[in-house]
């Protein structure tokens, strides 16, 4: 059966104004994490997904009083598959820069961030600077604040991208790379907790330029989903208020990276 055009306009325009009704109703939330990036949101033995964020969020949750379910998501797909519907939050240990800003809408920061340079532990690397690492090889996470760093910072030095935290921290353990660049506190629970990690050390000075370590670390909704934003905002302050932030925090961190100065 045929229908005019005007009446298919008619529809479509109907489908667009009635389609919000049950997305926003945000009684149920679906949220996207990584599971590649210990502490913050990784896989245990049972192929569950754990971490700081995994934790913060249900807590988020819990405030929010909302159905809370987690998506895992490779990184470099994270932003595009929040735009295409696969879930409503990405909460991932995310930097807030202003380049992302123009794809999504960010919460308030829920913990500050750093770089740090990451070397093997017999390495007699101190000097980080442009001149120093000419020629080394430095890796970093694929679409991440630390790869925009090397790129910019360090023309002359061979960067070399991958798609997971895992990956990178494979080549440094097998001397397929000179230095790497992560974000501060995962960095120092893998040298300071893991097996693996025992490989190596930090090196240099941290890096806290806001241009690349960002204005902070946040959860990102569509820029449309302004009221998520502000119940995630909300929910947040009041966990800190009552203490269930710092118990969290706690259970991965010796300082409070809440307020880390």
């Amino acid at each position: 059966m045929k229908v005019s055009k005007l009446l298919c306009g008619a529809l479509a325009l109907v489908g667009l104004a009635a389609s919000p009704v049950w997305a926003k109703d945000w009684t149920s939330v679906r949220i996207g994490s990584e599971g590649a990036y210990p502490p913050f949101n990784y896989f245990n033995a049972n192929g569950e997904l754990i971490g700081f964020d995994i934790d913060i969020g249900r807590a988020l949750c819990e405030k929010m009083a909302v159905e809370c379910t987690f998506v895992s998501q490779d990184w470099d797909g994270m932003i595009p598959a929040l735009m295409a519907g696969k879930y409503d939050v990405i909460l991932a240990s995310m930097s807030i820069t202003e380049e992302r800003k123009q794809q999504v809408a960010f919460t308030d920061p829920y913990y500050k961030a750093a770089l740090t340079f990451v070397g093997p532990a017999d390495s007699d690397i101190t000097d980080t600077s442009p001149e120093a690492l000419e020629d080394l090889s430095i890796g970093a996470l694929s679409a991440s604040t630390q790869a925009a760093f090397l790129q910019t910072t360090y023309p002359e030095s061979d960067v070399r991208l991958y798609r997971s935290q895992d990956e990178v921290n494979l080549d440094l353990i097998n001397g397929r790379l000179d230095l790497q660049v992560s974000d501060l506190l995962p960095m120092l629970d893998w040298v300071s907790n893991s097996e693996d990690g025992k490989c190596c050390k930090l090196v240099g000075e941290p890096v806290m330029d806001p241009q690349y370590a960002g204005e902070g670390t946040g959860m990102a909704v569509r820029q449309e989903d302004e009221e998520l934003r502000r119940k995630l905002n909300e929910a947040l302050a009041a966990i800190v208020a009552d203490g269930t932030y710092q118990q969290i925090n706690d259970k991965y961190f010796p300082i409070n990276i809440y307020d880390m100065k």
